[in-house]
């Protein structure tokens, strides 16, 4: 057959995965859940997914904080309790934002972050924890959850560099 192209039978050709590169900067309640959700719904496609935490977004992958993450009402006009700066300084109104913004969550059956970290885990979504920030904020590799990766810059710009989606929360 001169001048025909042959193609490998479907059941032979390796499609590339897809791949998902999120970065999460910010260490609130309510931005742990835009890196999370991505993360664990491009896994769920068959996706392959990073998440790297750096600068306060590091505090949703430290054992002792994620579990404590909080939203603030000051300075957050879409926060849930919309308050004049003023009053969102005043003591309690972090808390409650909090407390109103996990309510939704539960209400609304979304995971906890923790119940999220383990569920991105289960579906192999790789964490991946700032090298950098980890020395300027004291962190240690004993402080991250189970099976987080440090990498520095470098690193994750190579993962990155070969995903077809990357994001920066």
């Amino acid at each position: 057959m001169t001048g025909t192209l042959t193609h490998p039978a479907p059941e032979l050709r390796q499609e590339r995965r897809r791949r998902i590169a999120l970065v999460a900067s910010k260490g609130t309640l309510d931005q742990a859940y835009p890196s999370l959700i991505l993360a664990t719904t491009a896994a769920s496609l068959g996706w392959e997914a990073g998440v790297y935490f750096t600068f306060y977004g590091l505090d949703i992958s430290h054992n002792d904080r994620l579990e404590s993450l909080k939203v603030a009402s000051l300075a957050n006009p879409a926060g849930p309790i919309q308050l004049p700066n003023l009053l969102g300084a005043l003591p309690g109104a972090t808390a409650a934002a909090t407390k109103i913004m996990k309510k939704w969550m539960s209400d609304a059956r979304m995971p906890t972050v923790p119940e999220f970290i383990e569920m991105a885990q289960g579906l192999d979504v790789r964490f991946f924890a700032c090298s950098t920030t980890m020395g300027v904020m004291g962190v240690t590799e004993g402080d991250l959850i189970k099976g987080c990766e440090i990498a520095g810059a470098a690193a994750f710009l190579d993962f990155a560099a070969d995903a077809d989606v990357q994001l920066f929360v």
